[in-house]
């Protein structure tokens, strides 16, 4: 009897491993579709670009997920989207020459396997308009990701690489 129940048990495990080892494959997804992924991507961040310009917060977040992590151009960390918005709300009286960011992606990438893509790009900021040349510039990248239909971002990191003028004085976390 022993011999038996060791045995059904040994077999039980085999049966389990081999189903625990099996993985489901995600569909691939052709090349057609990753291109129009790609270019809703990048259409997504022009739009979040242009909604943060006309200090449109709310349509701001709506691109991002709710534990959205940021790593500001200078080094300072942000956690979660309201933390994010909290940042780009315009003080009471603003001065005329408040930063106004523009981010110009570059290349995306979308994994065929996962609901997941990477992009990365130029970003700049303009005291009081988009029309004055850049006090502060450099390279993001982003993590998306893939929620109901919609892309998102889960992740970005901005790193300051050029300044001008009072952008020069601005530190950096050490």
């Amino acid at each position: 009897m022993a011999v038996l129940t060791r045995s059904i048990c040994t077999a039980a495990l085999a049966v389990f491993a081999t189903l625990a080892g099996a993985q489901t494959v995600p569909p691939q997804r052709d090349a057609a579709t990753l291109a129009r992924e790609e270019a809703a991507i990048k259409a997504a961040r022009i739009a979040q670009t242009q909604a943060m310009a006309a200090d449109d917060l709310d349509k701001v977040v709506t691109w991002w997920v709710p534990d959205i992590t940021i790593r500001r151009a200078l080094g300072q960390p942000v956690e979660g989207a309201e933390a994010a918005r909290k940042l780009l709300v315009p003080p009471p009286n603003p001065s005329p020459n408040r930063l106004i960011y523009q981010r110009e992606p570059v290349s995306v990438q979308v994994s065929p396997n996962w609901p997941l893509a990477y992009e990365e790009g130029r970003w700049s900021g303009h005291p009081g308009s988009v029309a004055n040349a850049p006090v502060l510039g450099g390279r993001y990248s982003a993590q998306w990701v893939l929620r109901d239909g919609k892309w998102l971002i889960r992740s970005e990191v901005f790193v300051a690489l050029t300044c001008s003028g009072a952008g020069c004085t601005f530190p950096a976390a050490p």
